[in-house]
């Protein structure tokens, strides 16, 4: 990043499509923290010009010929000196991945100017913050809302039950689909904090009350807010010993 904490954000476009660049300019030109330096239509030369220009910020379009953004992006997380990543996309179903390389936001096409604004102000707040501890466990996730994406703490969730390909995350009286498989973000939670307890439900474990025998080797989960969560038998087992039981 930048050596002066007051200084332009150096920024560097990356999408195949030149109207997209050229709107992202457009957009770029408004904002006082940045400073345009390059643009690049291809993973490659986005590459290229990272190692010359030494960009402090990169606006990353997802999907392109050969190296997709994602691969960029894996790329540049290998830099000792590595700049900011903006993902610039009209598909968000790539918001998990996305987080796993550290980015900075996540922000759906068609771009607005205040939206972009505001994922600029991330980057400049990273500025003085350290960089993030290294961790296999997700620490927040963004969600599709309306027409952006959301950012969300994940120990805010109580519950994620599986709707088909996707996975709805309830937060106390909101709720927000994800497109992702329950087993996928299984592997992604702290076991610590979560245990699946069936199929298609995984719950916190600090919002589980107590577990309740139905009879018949049934046996559920009783959450706070007083509802019961059927246990699966797989995973009664692992419910069970966390339980000490």
């Amino acid at each position: 990043m930048a050596d002066h904490e007051d200084q332009p954000l150096r920024t560097l476009i990356v999408d195949d499509e030149p109207l997209a660049v050229e709107r992202m300019q457009v957009i770029c030109a408004k904002l006082p923290e940045l400073a345009v330096v390059g643009t690049a239509s291809d993973g490659a030369a986005a590459l290229r010009l990272v190692e010359a220009l030494e960009p402090d910020l990169v606006l990353l379009d997802m999907t392109m010929p050969e190296a997709d953004g994602l691969s960029v992006a894996r790329a540049l997380a290998r830099r000792s000196r590595r700049p900011a990543v903006i993902f610039v996309t009209a598909h968000d179903h790539f918001a998990v991945e996305a987080f796993d390389l550290d980015a900075v936001d996540y922000v759906l096409k068609p771009v607005a100017h205040e939206r972009l604004s505001r994922a600029i102000e991330r980057a400049i707040s990273r500025r003085t913050q350290p960089a993030r501890a290294e961790s296999r466990w997700l620490t927040e996730l963004w969600v599709p809302h309306r027409s952006e994406l959301l950012r969300i703490e994940v120990d805010q969730i109580d519950r994620v039950d599986a709707e088909r390909d996707y996975v709805r995350l309830h937060l106390g009286d909101r709720s927000y689909l994800l497109l992702q498989t329950i087993a996928g973000l299984e592997e992604r939670l702290d076991p610590a904090a979560f245990i699946r307890v069936h199929r298609s439900t995984i719950l916190r474990k600090d919002r589980i009350r107590g577990l309740r025998h139905d009879g018949l080797g049934v046996w559920s989960a009783e959450l706070e807010g007083g509802e019961a969560v059927r246990i699966g038998r797989t995973y009664l087992p692992k419910v069970k010993a966390m339980a000490g039981r």
